[in-house]
């Protein structure tokens, strides 16, 4: 892959409305929970780092991997003083860990630009210790206004994850749901207008671009923190969901296997 992500990356120090900033810590505080005391916790596709921090808290060490330098750079001027935080350019399809090393791998927001997928699945599996969990997030494609990313090259449903995940030999698997689609009068206009727009090929293709349409959905935008912490936003705990679908109500999807 030869694209830089950076354009499309939510990274340090862009401007991001509060959901956004909502999300991301409900991501890292999720994989927190399922993590046990003094895990060994790999993040495939880092970007620069936002969660590392928080992950590293209650972890005996996080590493963390992407395959594009820019991104990489922030997270490590920030996390350079860790001694728990390993940062390094690495490929998620040849994970660069000995077999079953691991306690867990995250992979968030980053599935759909894997050209083989089914070979990050099985990276996976090979350097979890039994009983590690393989934690992935996704947007939503099943959604009626879903917009892909650029440089992106499949998305998976939820029960698409869950089966990705079942190929590569993970057992106990389990959905959820996060971010509630917005119901109201507003919330269904809104997704009207980014229906037609999308359908028109009219939504900006880079982060930047996507700024003044935040601005007036969303209001006033905030900087990303270079970190995460408890209290800065609030923790929106993802919820089950039953069976593969198709789940049109949560913007986001989580899918959850682990090693036997």
């Amino acid at each position: 892959m030869s694209e830089s992500f950076v354009t499309v990356t939510e990274a340090t120090g862009c401007n991001v409305s509060r959901e956004q900033v909502a999300r991301m810590y409900t991501r890292y505080r999720f994989a927190a929970e399922l993590c046990p005391q003094g895990a060994r916790i790999l993040e495939t596709a880092c970007g620069s780092g936002q969660g590392l921090g928080y992950l590293a808290r209650n972890a005996s060490s996080v590493s963390a991997i992407d395959i594009d330098d820019t991104l990489l750079q922030a997270a490590r001027r920030h996390y350079a003083g860790n001694a728990k935080i390993r940062i390094s350019k690495g490929d998620a399809h040849n994970l660069p860990f000995e077999n079953e090393s691991l306690d867990a791998v995250i992979l968030y927001e980053a599935i759909y630009y894997l050209p083989e997928p089914e070979k990050f699945a099985a990276e996976a599996f090979r350097v979890l210790a039994k009983g590690g969990k393989l934690i992935i997030c996704s947007a939503n494609r099943e959604l009626p206004d879903f917009n892909p990313s650029p440089f992106s090259r499949r998305y998976f449903s939820a029960g698409e994850l869950s089966g990705l995940m079942s190929v590569a030999g993970f057992s106990g698997i389990s959905l959820y749901g996060n971010c509630l689609v917005d119901s109201s009068a507003k919330g269904k206009i809104l997704s009207l207008v980014k229906k037609t727009a999308v359908s028109m090929g009219l939504m900006p293709k880079t982060m930047r671009g996507k700024e003044w349409i935040k601005r007036v959905v969303f209001g006033g935008l905030v900087p990303l923190p270079a970190e995460l912490k408890d209290g800065m936003a609030q923790y929106d705990k993802p919820q089950p969901l039953s069976g593969p679908g198709p789940h049109t109500r949560h913007k986001v999807i989580f899918a959850v296997g682990q090693k036997p």
